[in-house]
């Protein structure tokens, strides 16, 4: 099975876009994005797709999507189900990069979520990341970075693996 990581970069309240856009276009989270999913699968929903500009270079674009998309260069996947048995044949790491639905169905079997903590807020945000225990997780603040007068964190998130009493 792949190791699947979600990739996001959320503010305050957990908003994550607005208008299938971005909400915060900091030039160093970018790069820290590109860097942590460059040669690497990305897996998104259908709106995240189209709000990329191109196909992001040197990465394996896999769309969960009910749409008929005939496009060089992705891999469609019409279900969850179908999804997560293409990735039950890799061996490797996997990053889940959005949005909102993709982020909910894939919380449970993520084994990383590799957070940006941005400091700040917008009111006008309509998708959202959706609520987690905090507590299923073991923290650690990788880098903290201000730019652009604001303030974030680069986190990693890792599953704490329970153990099954005999």
């Amino acid at each position: 099975m792949a190791k699947l990581i979600i990739i996001a970069a959320l503010g305050k309240n957990s908003e994550i876009g607005k208008n299938n856009q971005l909400i915060w276009h900091l030039k160093e989270d970018l790069q820290f994005f590109k860097a942590k999913t460059t040669n690497h699968k990305i897996v998104m929903g259908y709106n995240t797709f189209k709000s990329l500009p191109k196909l992001l270079p040197n990465r394996d674009h896999l769309v969960l999507t009910t749409h008929k998309l005939n496009i060089e260069g992705i891999k469609v996947f019409a279900s969850f189900a179908e999804l997560i048995n293409y990735l039950n044949t890799l061996d490797e790491e996997v990053y889940i990069i959005g949005g909102s639905s993709i982020y909910r169905l894939f919380l449970p079997v993520a084994d990383e979520l590799l957070l940006t903590e941005i400091n700040a807020e917008d009111k006008e945000a309509d998708a959202y990341f959706p609520d987690f225990n905090i507590s299923d997780y073991e923290k650690t603040i990788l880098k903290e970075v201000t730019e652009q007068d604001i303030t974030y964190h680069h986190v990693l998130l890792r599953r704490i693996k329970k153990c099954q009493e005999n």
